[in-house]
């Protein structure tokens, strides 16, 4: 256990951003799954739209530190060649 009032108030710190960052990531997982469950289902028009949504919150939270910005990046990258792939097998 903590003794110093800083080492105290670190500890408190960092329960709260693990939690912060949690739900963040969590909230990203399932963003990509219905981006997933739409690219399955071969719906296009929500396949864009999941994606962007997606998208959006990769970056939201590679500038609020809980991922790495190269993280979202790949993801981001991963996630456009799937909706890529189905739009070209969609022609």
């Amino acid at each position: 256990m903590p003794s110093t009032r800083s080492a105290k108030k670190r500890v408190r710190q960092n329960a709260v951003r693990r939690d912060r960052n949690q739900s963040r990531r969590s909230a990203v997982k399932t963003q990509i799954r219905k981006f997933l469950d739409a690219v399955h289902e071969k719906d296009i028009d929500r396949s864009k739209e999941e994606y962007h949504r997606a998208a959006r919150i990769l970056d939201q939270t590679s500038a609020a530190g809980t991922y790495h910005k190269n993280t979202a990046a790949r993801k981001k990258s991963r996630l456009a060649a799937r909706l890529n792939s189905l739009l070209a097998a969609d022609q």
